[in-house]
């Protein structure tokens, strides 16, 4: 899926040196809020003040298809999950990690039928969960949660549906037990469904995505690059500041109901979602020992050759 997030004026003459950008990618744009930050500092001119003009956004269902669209883009820069950024490194893309993205697993959880027996993981051996796709994020974080619970994945099976859709489908038809359920969808359909575990109640934090980059774009692009990075921190403090005002944005944006988009801020803003940039080696670690748990890694990669640090302001380089 593509969406795209305008500027006012994005034809206009530039101010005096501001740099020129066009779309940039963001993983899961328009449906997930991952690219927040990205919305806020663009409808508020933080990316102006920081000396770029970008234009709008171009989202895709993540995963490869965002990395293939960022590095066939003019500005090949863009948010995207850790697993997909180290599959293409491995894959021989020349990839940059420059800062961090997200750092929560805060909007996803597990939900049943609201006259469902089942009160807690525990209760779910023998039974059926739909996730969305093998190794997908709907399933690492199913059996980081089992693991947390002391419960061995073989005594539940997992059912792959294909989306989270199509698993409340499966759920409500009676053919699973539970299913895997993201923000904003879960406040949405809220009356619908009983949660079974928020995963930010059991989960710590973990560098979910990054903002990748080609070595080429970086050496002949860096003041774009930085400030790309400082005008989506503005916008990471602008949320933190004013929730209230994010959650405007949010729902022009993404075209929520305004209530909607208020309780689904509000609720990453709590477990601080959104990384203002730096790499901090525990969340990332514990990402690694995830996707190894998953086997979409075996272990931990060599980050000095994918991690570029210069671009991030320098209070968040050390």
């Amino acid at each position: 899926m593509r969406r795209r997030a305008l500027l006012a004026g994005a034809g206009a003459a530039l101010l005096p040196g501001v740099a020129r950008a066009e779309e940039i990618s963001v993983t899961q744009y328009g449906t997930s809020l991952y690219g927040l930050p990205f919305t806020v500092a663009l409808e508020t001119g933080a990316f102006e003040r920081a000396g770029i003009h970008i234009t709008g956004f171009m989202g895709s269902g993540g995963g490869g298809t965002t990395v293939r669209n960022l590095f066939a883009s003019e500005t090949p820069y863009g948010d995207v999950a850790v697993g997909a950024a180290l599959a293409a490194a491995a894959g021989g893309l020349p990839v940059r990690i420059v800062n961090v993205g997200t750092r929560s697993v805060a909007e996803a959880s597990l939900v049943t039928m609201p006259g469902s027996d089942i009160r807690g993981l525990a209760d779910l051996a023998g039974k059926k969960v739909a996730l969305t796709s093998p190794k997908g994020v709907s399933e690492m974080l199913f059996l980081l949660a089992l693991r947390t619970a002391g419960l061995e994945p073989s005594r539940v099976t997992r059912v792959y549906s294909g989306g989270y859709g199509p698993s409340l489908t499966l759920l409500e038809q009676g053919a699973v037990a539970a299913a895997a359920l993201i923000e904003p969808l879960s406040i949405i359909r809220a009356e619908r469904y009983r949660t079974v575990v928020a995963y930010r109640d059991i989960l710590p934090p973990m560098t979910t995505s990054v903002g990748i980059t080609s070595p080429a774009f970086a050496s002949a692009n860096g003041a774009k690059l930085r400030a790309i990075i400082a005008g989506r921190r503005e916008g990471v403090r602008a949320i933190y500041a004013d929730p209230g005002a994010a959650a405007a944005i949010c729902a022009r944006a993404y075209d929520l109901a305004p209530g909607i988009a208020e309780v689904a801020v509000r609720n990453m803003v709590v477990p601080r979602m959104w990384s203002e940039g730096a790499f901090v080696q525990p969340e990332l670690d514990r990402m690694i020992d995830a996707l190894t748990l998953i086997g979409q890694v075996s272990g931990p990669p060599d980050w000095s050759t994918l991690i570029d640090k210069q671009f991030l302001p320098v209070d968040l380089q050390a």
